[in-house]
């Protein structure tokens, strides 16, 4: 409940707060233009590191590893996204930090030290995957009624 109070009420105070000092020291348009110049940057980097982080997370899994940390900074790096919703500075800090490559994968270790998020490889959802007899047998078909006379 905390948690939420802090979220909903005492962070958008601090955004205002901040965004009015800073607009009181440069002025509204600088202002204004200084938030959606911080939104614009923060996209592309978004951009950029989520294409960095799932070209790690496939050339994980094609060698037959769990990528657990990269995919806990992939869920960093959506909280991060998420942070440039809010027009303000103090979201914007959090959000850079989230982005960034070395505090993203201090802040996934550190959740995964925590027990925050376990990740554990594990039988798909639905039970498991059916046992072969590890025969493999090639060929090839046709079906009969796709042949035109």
């Amino acid at each position: 409940m905390r948690s939420l109070f802090l979220l909903f009420v005492i962070m958008p105070v601090m955004e205002l707060y901040v965004l009015i000092r800073v607009g009181q020291w440069l002025g509204a348009w600088p202002t204004i233009g200084l938030v959606f110049l911080t939104a614009v940057v923060g996209v592309s980097l978004l951009r950029q590191q989520g294409f960095a982080t799932l070209r790690i997370v496939r050339s994980k899994l094609d060698a037959g590893q769990l990528p657990a940390r990269e995919m806990v900074e992939g869920l960093v790096l959506v909280v991060g996204g998420a942070m440039f919703l809010a027009p303000g500075f103090i979201t914007d800090v959090f959000g850079f930090t989230c982005l960034l490559p070395p505090s993203r994968r201090w802040l996934a270790n550190w959740l995964l030290a925590r027990g925050i998020w376990h990740v554990q490889a594990g039988p798909p959802p639905g039970g498991a995957p059916p046992r072969s007899s590890g025969r493999i047998i090639e060929g090839e078909f046709e079906r009969e009624d796709d042949r035109r006379p």
